[in-house]
């Protein structure tokens, strides 16, 4: 099959802090490999797709293209489309009754003189990549789509690392490094940490991890009052991670008594069966996206847990902070940005042969950076919570894993 002569960048579902840096990347690796070849970047991801709207690459943007190297989110837009949900897509406007948005995007593509389309996001985006790239070869359309893993919750298999995921850590641990200085505005404070994390607890206990070596790094005077204990992890709750609320609150009161605070680093995910079991228990609504996931933010795992726990610890004040949009709209930083350019050199490279699949190093067989089969994409990968770096996170903190999660009313 020949080279493109034209291939198009859309980046798709939430932020993370890669999409800028793999857009910037994959135009740089087009010029210097080919600078005829056409760039076209669907503005707001599969929305720009059904529309028909792009931004071109021009000259000034080939040779400015670096410059999104230090930007956090996506200059080109990004939102939540899923082809196959056609209901969801004719509320919105992006097709007319009776017309398949997976026809549209393909027509569209044809229609654009496009050759490759490269997808940038999570699992949703990929696995709506994997559904058009399907139709695409079941219909002869003889376009390639390749795809790049970007998700701050590092959960999409068989990929070892996501895009962005080791930058979202960074970020988180720098926000709660400022965040967990109100422990002495208030005796007995509780501050609870939410992070972003839906199935999967990865960037919670790495989030955690880095936030403890800025701790390592931190100069104490407890003498007057300054102590490490006040400001140390206290307690990680994860969806992989059973919890028993009893004997967590009791070993966490003690840390009160101890230390006049409490810090907890949650998961957005945690505990959010018991939570949606108690809502319709109320027969209260509960909220989902376009992809049929419960919308977490009006869940609000972190305002639960909070609830739970300040009455058992005898919390006098709770504080919830999130730092998600914190964290996941961050320019990447110089870990993340090395896996970005080989996995967007990568993919340039696959579509000079027109091989389709999504790049990252693949686990099932032997973490090879390689054009993985999109049949084989799928989220929900849980993290290893016998990894020998999180089991010493909690013996350090002083945390067993416990039996199941309780609602306490």
């Amino acid at each position: 099959m020949n080279k493109p002569k034209k291939v198009a960048l859309l980046t798709a579902g939430g932020l993370a802090p890669c999409l800028n840096s793999a857009v910037g990347s994959l135009i740089e690796r087009y010029s210097e490999i080919d600078p005829t070849i056409e760039i076209i970047c669907y503005r707001s991801g599969y929305k720009g797709l059904l529309l028909g709207d792009y931004y071109s690459v021009t000259p000034e943007i080939r040779a400015n293209a670096g410059r999104l190297q230090k930007i956090g989110g996506s200059s080109i837009g990004n939102s939540r489309v899923k082809l196959t949900n056609i209901k969801d897509c004719i509320k919105r406007g992006l097709v007319k009754e009776g017309q398949d948005p997976q026809k549209v995007a393909a027509d569209q593509l044809i229609k654009d003189g496009v050759d490759v389309l490269h997808t940038i996001g999570g699992d949703d985006t990929n696995t709506a990549a994997a559904d058009l790239a399907a139709y695409l070869a079941e219909n002869d359309y003889g376009l390639t789509v390749i795809g790049l893993p970007k998700t701050v919750d590092n959960d999409v298999y068989p990929i070892k690392q996501s895009l962005g995921a080791w930058t979202a850590a960074e970020q988180g641990a720098k926000y709660f490094q400022n965040v967990v200085d109100e422990n002495n505005s208030n005796p007995r404070m509780l501050i609870i940490h939410e992070v972003m994390g839906r199935n999967c607890g990865w960037l919670t206990a790495a989030t955690a991890q880095a936030y403890r070596k800025l701790l390592d790094q931190s100069a104490w005077l407890p003498e007057l009052g300054l102590s490490r204990e006040a400001f140390e992890v206290h307690a990680v709750f994860i969806p992989e991670m059973a919890l028993d609320l009893a004997a967590e609150a009791e070993r966490l009161r003690k840390v009160m008594d101890e230390v006049d605070c409490v810090n907890i680093f949650v998961s957005e995910g945690a505990g959010v069966d018991a939570i949606v079991a108690e809502m319709e228990a109320q027969n209260q609504e509960v909220p989902r996206d376009a992809f049929g996931h419960i919308k977490l933010d009006a869940v609000n795992p972190g305002k639960w847990f909070g609830e739970q726990f300040a009455k058992m610890i005898g919390a006098e004040k709770t504080l919830i902070q999130k730092s998600g949009y914190f964290a996941r709209a961050a320019a990447a930083n110089t870990e993340d940005m090395r896996l970005i350019k080989s996995c967007a050199d990568l993919a340039v490279e696959c579509a000079m042969r027109r091989e389709a699949g999504v790049i990252g190093h693949d686990d099932e067989q032997g973490d090879v950076l390689r054009a993985i089969e999109f049949p084989r994409i799928k989220g929900g990968k849980p993290f290893d919570i016998n990894s020998d770096w999180f089991t010493q996170t909690l013996e350090e903190i002083g945390q067993t894993k416990g039996a199941v999660v309780e609602v306490v009313h």
